[in-house]
């Protein structure tokens, strides 16, 4: 399922993360994220997707150094 959230009414720093099967990623990215099960995206408050990172923590990490709000949705 591919939900994209608007979460701009919270503000311009709001970024979302979200973990995402990566048997649900095309060839490409499912072959480049090994043997991991599960891979988290970073999505600006309007759902625009930023990043794909290997875990939670590095998506929180990734978002603050970069002086954004990160918050979980499922």
């Amino acid at each position: 399922m591919r939900t994209r959230y608007d979460l701009s009414a919270l503000g311009p720093n709001v970024v979302y993360v979200k973990a995402v099967p990566v048997e649900s990623l095309p060839p490409e990215l499912r072959k480049q994220a090994g043997d991991l099960e599960v891979i988290f995206s970073v999505h600006d408050a309007d759902g625009t997707q930023l990043a794909l990172v290997a875990d939670r923590s590095l998506a929180f990490s990734l978002a603050r150094q970069h002086d954004k709000v990160p918050m979980t949705v499922h």
